[in-house]
Order: structure tokens, then sequence, then C-alpha cells
């Protein structure tokens, strides 16, 4: 909360024309292109960062995919993830997120946005709805993202065991999966300090279908825990 309201104050001369706009993008968002938007919420989340101390350190960019149709899986930290991301990542992407978020200010604006899909997981049939609208989305050329954990760690760079009915999405629509991971993506939002804080986003090296199609989901569920793992690994050894 400390963080948040420096990020607040220190943008406080901009933050009603920042507020208007994002409201109006969001309830306008046929109005304009994905990539407009995207590039507006890069834009709020850019002075957001540099008013709250928060810099984001991008690595593997390169993996990210040239063609877009494909599904970022990362590991899930706490409710800055998203707007790490999406500072890190020069493509424009959609969420899957859980319903309990989507009246949360920002977040929510920032969702409507990116035209994202809210999931019930109290609802099983909407679940499904929304997994076979995600496959249709990403068949079509947009890129989603999915937390396969299906909840935040709240065991800081500690990733759970992620679900495989959380790739059900890639498998049919037989695309790339790019595993994401989050390093230390939990202190700006989850911990009870303004000092400095550097968030890491690794783009790891996309799995093609052709690589994970023979392959059970619970299977391809631990590929990509693994890869994340490994990566944050080899940061907490230094």
């Amino acid at each position: 909360m400390k963080r948040i309201i420096l990020m607040v104050f220190k943008n406080i001369l901009i933050l009603p024309y920042i507020w208007i706009k994002l409201c109006y993008y969001a309830s306008h968002v046929d109005k304009y292109t994905e990539e407009q938007r995207y590039n507006y919420l890069d834009y709020i989340v850019k002075h957001a960062n540099k008013g709250g101390n928060v810099t984001i350190a991008a690595f593997g960019q390169e993996n990210i995919p040239k063609k877009s149709g494909f599904m970022f899986y990362p590991n899930h930290q706490g409710l800055y993830d998203v707007l790490a991301i999406l500072e890190a990542c020069p493509t424009p992407f959609s969420v899957v997120a859980k319903k309990e978020v989507e009246n949360i200010p920002l977040l929510k604006q920032t969702f409507k946005c990116m035209q994202a899909f809210m999931i019930d997981r109290d609802n099983p049939r909407q679940g499904l709805e929304v997994i076979l609208n995600v496959v249709k989305e990403v068949k079509k050329g947009r890129n989603y993202l999915i937390f396969a954990e299906g909840t935040r760690s709240k065991e800081g760079n500690k990733v759970q065991d992620f679900k495989g009915g959380s790739f059900k999405a890639a498998t049919k629509a037989k695309c790339p999966i790019v595993p994401i991971a989050l390093i230390d993506s939990f202190k700006p939002f989850d911990r009870s300090t303004t000092k400095p804080v550097t968030v890491q986003v690794h783009f790891l090296e996309p799995i093609p279908y052709e690589e994970y199609k023979d392959l059970h989901t619970n299977d391809i569920a631990r590929m990509v825990k693994e890869r994340i793992e490994a990566v944050i690994a080899e940061y907490e050894s230094r």
C-alpha cells in the first residue's frame, strides 16, 4: 500500500489526465487498436514504476515469437505481475484473470483495455467457455497470458505446482508456449516498503506445439514449471 501511495503522489500532477483517459479507453475499446491501447498502458506503467521506485529488468525478449498467436505462462507472485510483464514485453498480449480481481481499481480498467477474460474458478462451465474463447482468439493471432498456478504464491520466489488444465488452451490452439520466470515481483505491492526494488522478467525459449503435442497437460505443466524454477534457482544461487 505504501508504494501505491508513493506512485500516486509522484504522479499527482498528471494523474487526473491519466485516469480519465484510461477510463475512456476502457469504455471505448472498439475505438482504438490493440497496439494503441497497449502502448497507453505501457505509458502508465512506466510512470507508475518510476514514481514508485520500481525498476523492471527484462531478459530474453528475443525469445518472444515474432509471429503472434502464442501464450505466456509465468509463475504468479502477486498483483504486480501483469504490470511487470506489460512493461517488459513490447508485443501486445491479453490475460486470463480470476474473477475476484476484476473490480480492483486500475486492474479493472487495465483488464478492460486488454480485453481480458475473467474466469470464475467456482464455475467449471464458465471456465470452459473462457478457455474456448481464448483458443479462438489465439488462433486469430492474439496473444494471451495465463497464471497456471491458479493463485499467487505467498512464499516469495517459490513456485507452486502448475495446474495441467491451464494448458488446455495452448494444446487446443496448437500454439507456442512461452514460459516467463518472474523474480521479486511480489516485492512492489506485497511488502510494506518504498525502498527501490528491481523486478526481473525472464522470457524463456518458446516451446513449439510439435514439442509438447504428445504430452499430457500435467506433463506440460511440470515441464514449464521446471524451466521457470531453473532460472529462479540460478538467480538465488549467486
